[in-house]
């Protein structure tokens, strides 16, 4: 009796395990479905005309075309504005990584506790309360409409999130390293530099692909400071929309084709994404 009662409570709990396995596959799998239905309706709409955009009864199921994207492409202003996009948030996010990183590791290593105080607070500001302010400075100088007010609008978000992201992830990262660094005739800089900061590069490479993200798809920078030269694609996108009506078959390939270089970028730098989005995990 008691070794029967031995033999079924393993069973038991394998089952439950099962259950709840499965439970967790089904919710993954609705939650995935849910999250990726818009971006498999942006997809097929791509192909589509505007009349089977916007007819219910067009599903999955229709004959494809390729003319909202020889359309997009014949035109060139979706080109021209992945040129700008790419160029400011490239430019915008490199400079971004070169001040934040070394300011986290200094405010992470030597305990700012008040400049750390200060990056959250630029953090939680919402830049577009400075849009009236910048506007105008920029506009005394003659920077609007130029690349460069593009890219330090865009430094100003991505600096304070780079700076946060590394703080935490400096933290997680073993002090003893610099000290034998110290110990072995480097300064301070020099231990950073030659031993932190290749450790770092998971963090790094996380923080500058959200900067570049953000870069990419912020709207209203490029709304107030940009011009038709320097045009960034989500307002690009805009110009699909008009008063009376929109063109959903070239607003959708148009959003298609600027949607790759965010995904290939994150497929590229996945193996450090991962990494440095768990690099906390085994902290302590």
């Amino acid at each position: 009796m008691t070794a029967s009662h031995a033999t079924a409570a393993p069973r038991g709990r394998t089952g439950r395990r099962r259950g709840l396995a499965w439970l967790r596959g089904a919710a993954i799998t609705v939650v995935t479905l849910i999250f990726a239905l818009p971006v498999v309706w942006m997809f097929a709409a791509a192909f589509k005309t505007n009349a089977q955009v916007t007819d219910p009864r067009v599903g999955l199921w229709f004959s494809p075309t390729l003319e909202n994207f020889r359309t997009i492409v014949e035109d060139g202003q979706i080109l021209r504005s992945m040129g700008n996009s790419l160029l400011v948030g490239v430019v915008s996010t490199a400079l971004s990584a070169v001040i934040a990183v070394p300011a986290a590791w200094a405010v992470g290593r030597f305990r700012m506790h008040r400049t750390g105080s200060l990056v959250l607070v630029a953090r939680i500001v919402p830049a577009i309360s400075l849009l009236v302010p910048w506007y105008y400075l920029f506009a005394r100088i003659g920077l609007v409409g130029s690349y460069t007010v593009l890219i330090l609008s865009q430094m100003f978000v991505s600096v304070p999130l780079i700076t946060w992201i590394m703080i935490s992830f400096f933290a997680g990262l073993p002090v003893e390293l610099e000290e034998a660094g110290r110990t072995d005739g480097l300064s301070a800089f020099g231990a950073f530099w030659r031993i932190t900061l290749p450790l770092a590069a998971p963090g790094t490479a996380t923080a500058s692909l959200l900067a570049f993200v953000f870069s990419w798809n912020n709207f209203m920078f490029a709304l107030v400071f940009a011009d038709d030269r320097t045009q960034t694609v989500p307002v690009a996108l805009f110009n699909f929309i008009s008063y009376a009506s929109t063109d959903w078959g070239g607003l959708m390939a148009a959003a298609t084709l600027i949607t790759v270089p965010v995904v290939v970028a994150a497929v590229i730098g996945q193996k450090h994404l991962v990494a440095g989005l768990t690099s906390g995990a085994s902290k302590g």
